[in-house]
């Protein structure tokens, strides 16, 4: 297959001379001398799941390497010498404990593939980089989003959650994978994700600025979400229309017990059509909010929302601010660097090729496309002890974005809401972007 000369793959940084975090890990895996726990856990688990390949065994084999593995990188420093240094204390401690245990959670408790599905997710890549490479969508990633039909008239409801007045807005989405795609008809099954929905804080003057908040993977809830990005405050203080869009298989369009199951499991092709229908989605909000005759529009994401900031950003044209936060840039580099030992010598098992799969999310990698905001108006921000999105992958978007302004912050990726510099980083942006327009003005 002729695949593009310039693949982002694992979170590579074109140019930067840096090592991305999974070929880190990948190195490390492969080279490194490991204690004698990894060593025996890795030997023990490759040659249990051989002789009693159950759901049950698997799992206390997975959790198992998983909890040898972070325990033995817990308060791993970053090691880019382009980064700020990292002053440890108490403070900063608990808050890489916050988000270790976050990640156990997450990671101990999700549903892991069975060989089948593994089989399955290979044989879906090979075929859908066959047609991507075909279609041209793999050289030219912006090809590959279409443009969506204008949003008419989403239904809207008033609603009050403790004393937390805002508007639910839905409409149906409309969004289909290309004609072809391997995973096509298993997307368009997941009922309650065709209609798409978000939560909306708006003045009687429509026309006011508009800021469009992206919220971070398995959020989607009203209340938690708007209190994670302070939209009362941006709102009145600010003086902001706010809307909060809710992502492909979250919240309300959720099809497993937790939101956001199906979206980042090592399924590439859902991974791929959530963050394609997301970018939709909002696309389609957008069209909404220029029919109401506001002239300013700004996007804010954190994590996964930084990231969807990060195409949109490229994607539409005439958006006054971006603000990135705590971006995850690259998923498959997130899986390859939380993956336990186990959890890698069954994937080889298994076939699963890294490489095409970064290939094939090629189409919505955020280093893929270039961006139209204009420089002045690129804000990020990230934690230096951030145990989920590692800094280093920050990092190379920052470069990517050609190394706008950036706060980087002595915390880990949950706390970035109760950190005071985050909130005046934002604020002040917003304002730099004149995009505040507060209440009376």
């Amino acid at each position: 297959m002729r695949w593009p000369a310039k693949v982002i793959s694992r979170g590579s940084n074109a140019g930067s001379g840096d090592t991305s975090p999974a070929q880190k890990r990948a190195s490390e895996l492969e080279s490194r001398p490991l204690l004698v726990s990894s060593r025996l856990s890795m030997h023990m688990s490759s040659r249990l799941l051989e002789l009693f390949e159950t759901p049950l065994a698997t799992r206390a084999l997975y959790v198992g390497s998983f909890f040898i593995d972070r325990s033995r990188r817990l308060f791993e420093a970053p090691d880019s010498k382009e980064l700020p240094p990292l002053e440890r204390s108490l403070s900063l401690a608990a808050k890489q404990v916050l988000d270790e245990a976050a990640l156990a959670l997450v990671a101990t408790s999700a549903r892991l593939p069975s060989t089948e599905d593994r089989r399955r997710v290979r044989a879906e890549v090979a075929a859908a980089l066959e047609l991507f490479d075909h279609r041209g969508w793999l050289e030219d990633p912006a090809s590959y989003h279409a443009i969506p039909p204008p949003l008419r008239s989403p239904e809207f409801r008033p609603t009050w959650r403790l004393g937390q007045g805002f508007e639910q807005m839905r409409f149906e989405s409309g969004y289909e994978p290309h004609s072809g795609e391997p995973g096509r008809e298993r997307w368009l099954g997941y009922a309650a994700n065709r209609t798409a929905e978000a939560w909306v804080l708006r003045h009687t003057d429509a026309s006011r600025p508009w800021i469009v908040c992206l919220h971070p993977f398995q959020m989607g809830s009203p209340l938690l979400t708007l209190s994670l990005f302070d939209a009362d405050c941006l709102h009145r203080r600010l003086g902001l229309n706010v809307v909060c869009p809710v992502f492909p298989l979250h919240g309300p369009r959720k099809v497993g017990w937790r939101s956001g199951d199906g979206l980042i499991s090592g399924d590439y092709m859902n991974t791929l059509h959530g963050i394609a229908q997301a970018v939709w989605d909002v696309r389609r909000i957008l069209s909404w909010i220029r029919a109401q005759g506001s002239e300013r529009v700004s996007f804010y994401g954190v994590s996964l929302g930084g990231c969807t900031t990060v195409l949109l950003s490229a994607l539409e044209r005439d958006i006054d601010c971006a603000i990135a936060g705590i971006p995850a840039t690259d998923f498959v580099a997130l899986e390859r660097w939380h993956a336990p030992p186990f959890a890698h010598r069954v994937a080889e098992t298994a076939g699963v090729d890294w490489d095409a799969a970064a290939c094939l999310l090629r189409v919505v990698s955020p280093l893929a496309l270039s961006p139209r905001v204009p420089w002045r108006n690129r804000y990020m921000f990230a934690g230096l002890g951030d145990r989920l999105a590692p800094p280093i992958m920050v990092q190379a978007l920052w470069r990517h974005w050609e190394c706008p302004k950036i706060l980087w912050y002595a915390g880990g990726h949950l706390s970035y809401r109760f950190e005071s510099s985050v909130a005046r980083f934002v604020s002040e942006a917003l304002e730099r972007a004149g995009m505040s327009t507060p209440c009376g003005q």
